[in-house]
């Protein structure tokens, strides 16, 4: 039951009524101390005082210009719940001398009441030949936790001490926090202001670390370079973890095991198993950020910014789209047409004008016709036709006029084939950018491959977004066929011969592009993500005292570049485009496939037409012989 006695504190101080003996220091004491932390207070006091002496430490500051303390609470003992939301303003006050106090604070300690963020000021230690009290030997005072001892040396002497354990079983260590006498008051010892930095000496202390290593070999060349593509993102952070231990002056164990750990059976396994049962301190090798692992581990940095994705050849042009047809805008072929058109009737009438003109007869004089346009649509469409692809006439017109027109109709459609044969060139060269999404690649005629990853095989069979999960469904395990899950070599050499997307860690997969593509070949390359998750963070295990620790030893590494250099060592950045203007291209039945299309549809069209003439002229031929039959008869 709470004993708030501020209203009664604030009549009491105005009228003055009440002296307060010369020997209760502790009021000032603990009103002193919470002053020098520096930071907005809550007191939650169990203290066994006269209600007179709780009366003065209210006054201590009510009447203190400084506003560190907002509010003081009295609980009895064993009263743990903690009504507030400032966990980091709540400061426990308790008086050492209470009966049973212990209980009180194996409650709080069962509570997690003495780690961070929360604060302990004990009070009426006088026990001078140990500084830490016999009550705080069945607690957990690891090093994030802030309990100060105010221990009573005599002649109104006080010492004021952090005090704290590396481990549960561990030794216990004190910090000098200041000290206090009647005279002077409270003298603080300067020393920095974080725990976390002033206990970054573990002294030896073993720090337990899991990696994930998926091939058995890897655990002989952690550090030697040989086959980096196998476990990279454990062999990048393998001297780093070491570097952090090193950083801590602490010693390490390891434990190895073959993935990352998921949900199964709502039993977590491999690494993240280990940090939910508190087995390992820190899970060495970097695991996604996903939304399940948020709340059972703690993430405190992301070393290596490296992620997988979809990598492939941007295919040619042709493989999208009809070059005949794209080489001109639809603007263009609509002009090309009109101009065609005009040119057609202008030869017609220019032929028509020009029988008449000489008085050509068609019936007549046929050998003075050789060579000479006849005013026939079909004539005229023809000779039209054969402009358009460059090819030459057996007929022409013999007028000036006609001449004329004909000559204007060559040049024209000369400069439309030329640039038409250029456009076609250069888009032979070109490359499709029509796959910018999963959709388009799903929709695409590229064949896929996955790279034979623990958290591959994972993401893909669990996938349940439609796009991500039709990918996998119809792309990499259609049904009847093996999945195509690879070695990473096998897999960037499929991509080297185009029309395959790859799915790979770009920071590994990166080096057997350097390694097997030819420069020009490295300019097309495409990137598209289907993992949803982030770059890969580093995690300990939850609710760990050495988490702040952790975090200034991993920023300290960045800082001095150590985490850059291993992440250099071992990944690659996205090559760079060069010679790309000298690249070759060839070409293939598909870039020619509309062309031969028509060359077949022409072809049966003429072999049809053939076998029409052939059965006209022999009906022809019959009818002449039966009709001459007749005759004779």
């Amino acid at each position: 039951m709470k004993m708030i006695y501020y209203l009664k504190i604030l009549l009491l101080t105005i009228s003055n009524t009440i002296c307060y003996a010369e020997t209760d220091f502790e009021p000032n004491i603990v009103h002193d101390v919470i002053q020098a932390m520096g930071r907005p207070s809550s007191v939650i006091a169990t203290l066994c005082w006269s209600d007179q002496k709780k009366m003065q430490l209210v006054s201590t500051f009510s009447g203190s210009i400084s506003k560190q303390a907002a509010m003081i609470v009295f609980v009895q003992q064993g009263q743990v719940e903690v009504q507030t939301y400032d966990d980091h303003h709540i400061v426990f006050v308790v008086d050492l001398t209470c009966p049973n106090i212990t209980d009180h604070l194996v409650q709080n300690n069962r509570a997690n009441h003495f780690r961070v963020p929360f604060r302990w000021l004990l009070i009426g230690y006088e026990n001078s030949e140990s500084s830490v009290p016999e009550e705080l030997t069945v607690l957990d005072l690891l090093p994030d936790s802030e309990v100060i001892i105010v221990q009573h040396v005599g002649n109104s002497v006080y010492d004021i001490n952090y005090v704290y354990k590396i481990s549960v079983n561990g030794t216990w260590y004190t910090e000098a926090f200041g000290y206090w006498n009647k005279g002077g008051g409270f003298k603080k010892i300067i020393r920095p202001e974080s725990t976390a930095l002033r206990r970054l000496d573990l002294k030896g202390y073993t720090i337990t670390i899991c990696y994930v290593l998926t091939d058995d070999d890897s655990i002989n060349h952690l550090t030697d370079e040989v086959n980096d593509h196998i476990d990279t993102i454990t062999k990048v952070n393998f001297p780093t973890t070491n570097h952090l231990i090193d950083f801590l002056n602490a010693s390490r164990k390891y434990i190895f095991v073959n993935t990352w750990g998921y949900k199964v059976n709502g039993t977590w396994n491999g690494m993240t198993g280990y940090l939910v049962r508190e087995k390992v301190e820190i899970g060495g090798s970097p695991m996604f950020f996903t939304s399940e692992r948020v709340s059972i581990v703690e993430y405190i940095s992301s070393p290596t910014p490296t992620r997988s994705k979809f990598v492939f050849q941007q295919p040619k042009l042709s493989y999208e789209n009809n070059l005949f047809l794209l080489s001109f805008q639809n603007s263009v072929w609509y002009s090309s047409l009109a101009l065609v058109t005009i040119m057609f009737l202008a030869i017609f009438i220019a032929t028509l004008w020009e029988w008449k003109k000489r008085g050509y007869n068609e019936k007549t004089d046929t050998d003075a016709h050789v060579g000479l346009l006849r005013p026939k649509m079909s004539d005229v469409i023809i000779l039209i036709f054969g402009a358009t692809c460059q090819q030459g006439s057996p007929v022409e017109l013999k007028g000036s006029l006609g001449r004329i027109v004909m000559l204007i109709l060559f040049i024209a459609l000369m400069f439309l084939y030329t640039s038409y044969s250029a456009n076609i060139v250069a888009l032979l060269q070109s490359s499709s950018s029509g796959i910018k999404t999963l959709d388009d690649l799903l929709h695409s005629r590229l064949k896929f491959g996955v790279h034979d990853t623990v958290f591959n095989r994972y993401y893909f069979t669990t996938a349940t977004e439609p796009t991500r999960k039709a990918i996998y469904e119809t792309k990499v395990a259609p049904p009847g066929v093996k999945p195509r899950f690879m070695t990473m070599e096998e897999g960037v050499k499929k991509m080297q011969q185009g029309l395959f997307a790859f799915h790979m860690e770009t920071g590994v997969g990166y080096k057997f592009v350097g390694k097997f593509f030819h420069e020009s070949e490295k300019c097309g390359l495409k990137e598209i993500q289907y993992l949803q998750v982030i770059d890969p963070w580093l995690a300990v295990r939850k609710n760990t005292p050495y988490l702040e620790m952790f975090k200034i030893g991993t920023k300290r590494i960045q800082e001095h570049g150590l985490q850059s250099r291993e992440n250099h060592l071992l990944y690659e950045r996205r090559p760079k485009c060069s010679g790309g203007d000298g690249n070759f291209v060839s070409v293939s039945m598909v870039d020619c496939y509309p062309a031969l299309l028509v060359l077949s549809y022409g072809s049966i069209m003429a072999v049809f037409f053939c076998v029409l003439e052939i059965l006209y002229k022999r009906k022809h031929e019959i009818l002449t012989r039966l009709s001459c039959h007749s005759d004779i008869e």
